[in-house]
């Protein structure tokens, strides 16, 4: 027998438009933590030093957090998916 599929009501087969909600604002959450903290060099680059080496070095600073952030959010999709497959 096929396990049922996440964020779809087995009776109806409609979607779980608030469960889905309930995993979206966590994950948006996630990144906009993300984001808000590649913001702060992106910022100073932008608004003060844009053709200097500090310049140069704050960009690759924001770079560097988008990316890790990219990361861990990937990790935590991942991992939510494989919780949700169990249940």
């Amino acid at each position: 027998m096929p396990s049922p599929r996440p964020f779809i009501d087995p009776a109806t087969g409609e979607l779980e438009t608030a469960r889905i909600i309930s995993e979206a604002v966590p994950l948006a959450k996630l990144i906009g933590v993300f984001v808000a903290g590649s913001l702060v060099p992106y910022a100073i680059v932008f608004f003060g030093s844009e053709s200097s080496a500090l310049g140069a070095l704050l960009a690759l600073l924001g770079d560097f957090i988008l990316a890790v952030g990219a990361g861990v959010v990937l990790m935590y999709v991942i991992a939510r998916g494989i919780q949700l497959a169990g249940e």
